[in-house]
């Protein structure tokens, strides 16, 4: 299938949605918002971090449940202005399967709307009072590079490693680096070996944390060059 066409889904009987193609779950099958807020959320200091402008970027949107519990913390902050979100994404999910993966997060449906009227009527740059997001679809390899912002916070939310190689190699995490603010930071689920080190060749202060659920440890670091 390629990059920019629909996903392409299996569901489990709690509601989570399954990557046909990474045969992978696009969240923790035990709680993704939970997930979201202790990996994404804690891993880069937020919402202590929050400032006017600021600016999260992410590699692999999925159902969007990252960029609204960042809205949610934006908006319970008092943060001023809105929030700036990047999402980069291969295979964007359908509306109607979005909304089916949310409800089960009352709290996130409550945030959604906007974005999902959006969302559906073929927007891919989301604007409402206190979200300016633009969601890039294609392949990161190519379209990161091409990107001409930098982010505070990154939030690297590719599926598996071991089974979607291609969102963690060397050559895209030295484009994340290049694309981090100075003093930015990135967290993700993954403490695998060779993701950490290329964070680390990129230019991270990569650091080891207790992971969420099941996951003994995570990745969080900020960009020391």
């Amino acid at each position: 299938m390629p990059a920019g066409q629909t996903a392409e889904l299996d569901w489990k009987d709690s509601g989570t949605p399954v990557s046909r193609r990474f045969d992978d779950p696009y969240f923790s099958l035990e709680n993704g918002l939970a997930e979201t807020r202790h990996v994404f959320l804690g891993g880069n200091d937020l919402p202590a971090r929050f400032a006017p402008g600021f600016h999260v970027a992410e590699l692999g949107f999925g159902t969007g449940l990252n960029m609204l519990a960042t809205l949610i913390a934006w908006r319970d902050s008092g943060a001023a202005g809105p929030l700036r979100f990047t999402s980069f994404e291969a295979y964007p999910m359908a509306a109607e399967d979005i909304s089916r993966a949310l409800n089960a997060f009352p709290e996130v449906t409550a945030a959604a709307g906007p974005f999902l009227e959006q969302w559906a009527a073929g927007k891919r740059i989301i604007e409402t009072s206190d979200l300016r997001a633009e969601i890039v679809i294609g392949d990161a390899r190519q379209t990161l590079a091409n990107w001409a912002h930098r982010a505070d916070a990154w939030f690297l939310d590719g599926f598996s490693p071991a089974r979607n190689p291609e969102l963690w190699g060397n050559a895209l995490m030295a484009q994340v680096a290049r694309h981090t603010a100075p003093g930015g930071s990135f967290a993700t689920y993954t403490a695998a070996g060779h993701v950490r080190r290329a964070l680390a060749d990129a230019g991270f202060a990569v650091r080891r944390r207790a992971g969420y659920g099941r996951k003994r440890h995570m990745s969080i670091g900020s960009l020391t060059s």
